[in-house]
């Protein structure tokens, strides 16, 4: 997956990042390629996450390191929590509906089938 489908899923999949483990930007981008997600935009991932501070999904504190700049480690909060608990039932249904396309799709394409030739005649596949 790529473009419009991951950033539609980049909440969630943050949601979940942070609730397994607070952290920084930079390691949530990471470990969002341990959840196939492996080009994204590290400006959208930023974007995002000040959104759902301003929502109140997540609130962030600056963690002071002995070497390295200063960093933001978001943490969930009580609304993150139950908007993650949301998109798990969102998710769900939404992978039923996935795998009922899914087994569809393989029932179909096993099938002969004929395809519209541009001229308008049926052409076998």
């Amino acid at each position: 997956m790529r473009g419009n489908e991951l950033r539609a899923l980049l909440h969630p999949l943050l949601l979940l990042l942070i609730f397994e483990r607070p952290s920084h930007g930079y390691d949530l981008i990471e470990r969002l390629c341990d959840l196939g997600v492996p080009d994204i935009e590290p400006g959208q991932v930023y974007r995002m996450l000040r959104g759902m501070e301003s929502g109140r999904a997540v609130v962030s504190v600056w963690e002071t390191a002995r070497s390295g700049p200063a960093r933001r480690r978001y943490e969930l909060t009580a609304k993150g929590l139950g908007e993650l608990q949301a998109w798990s039932d969102r998710l769900s249904r939404l992978g039923g509906v996935i795998d009922v396309w899914l087994g569809r799709w393989a029932t179909a394409s096993d099938a002969p089938h004929t395809v519209p030739h541009p001229s308008g005649v049926a052409a076998p596949r």
